[in-house]
């Protein structure tokens, strides 16, 4: 089992939740507007306590395509974003919607490239 395989079963086994629909506004930063479907993986656990972020797009065919690795100078900490379901465009949407201010960063790991 790969760590893929276990990130398509956390999804497969647990219900998402989306909290934030495409086009709403950050609750913090209004001038971040979300790309796509972001929620959580019910009955996981991210760095943050909460469950494992998931960032959801449109694609009919429903697949993991990478992750997304945060880093926050904020809140001091890193954590992961799954990215499923995503085309090109929303994949590079999400990544500018994540680079946007200094204090956070993130990298894009494609499922593709398992090394």
């Amino acid at each position: 089992m790969t760590y893929w395989d276990i990130l398509a079963e956390f999804i497969k086994s647990n219900n998402r939740i989306i909290d934030r629909k495409k086009g709403t506004i950050h609750p913090k930063y209004v001038n971040m507007t979300y790309p796509v479907d972001y929620g959580f993986i019910v009955n996981t656990k991210s760095m943050d306590g909460g469950g494992i972020d998931i960032f959801v797009g449109e694609e009919k065919e429903k697949k993991i395509n990478g992750i997304i690795c945060i880093a926050d100078r904020i809140k001091n900490d890193s954590e992961i974003k799954i990215i499923y379901g995503c085309n090109e465009n929303e994949i590079k949407a999400i990544l500018d919607f994540l680079n946007n201010s200094d204090y956070m960063k993130a990298i894009f790991i494609n499922h593709d490239n398992d090394y």
